[in-house]
């Protein structure tokens, strides 16, 4: 089985991780119920996907202004999601892994950039990559342990 991953040569890439107190299907659940992430992640003001979860299906959801097209490449769940889309000129791949440890499950991102306005602004890119998934990162920990404790 082929696995992708993000774009290696990109000029902006970001990589983070958080350990979550939560059972592994509350993440995974959390994560791909992907109509909802308004609802937990203050940075998307709107998502909605056209079909069910699996390679091959777009979905689209706004941040920052923008509108993006995402399409589904590989998922296994539920460990791992991958998916990529272009917007505004900026083309990005996105890797998310969940790996169940003693101490909670290690949700682990990568995501790459690239495309003319990643390039002419590489270092503001790349804070804004890095506080997007570090933010994120910190909601889906916040959201997914309150769950667990049944709050």
């Amino acid at each position: 089985m082929s696995t992708m991953g993000i774009d290696e040569n990109a000029p902006v890439i970001s990589r983070e991780e958080i350990l979550i107190d939560a059972p592994l299907g509350t993440i995974w659940g959390l994560h791909t119920d992907i109509s909802s992430w308004s609802e937990w992640l203050p940075d998307i003001d709107a998502s909605a996907i056209e079909g069910s979860l699996e390679a091959g299906t777009v979905f689209h959801w706004e941040t920052y202004g923008m509108s993006i097209e995402s399409t589904i490449e590989e998922i296994e769940p539920p460990r791992r999601i991958v998916w990529s889309g272009p917007a505004q000129s900026i083309m990005a791949i996105h890797l998310w892994t969940m790996t169940p440890s003693e101490n909670g499950v290690l949700v682990h991102t990568e995501e790459s950039w690239d495309g003319e306005p990643v390039r002419a602004q590489p270092e503001e890119m790349q804070r804004a990559l890095d506080d997007s998934l570090r933010g994120w990162l910190q909601n889906l920990k916040h959201k997914a342990e309150m769950q667990a404790q049944g709050r």
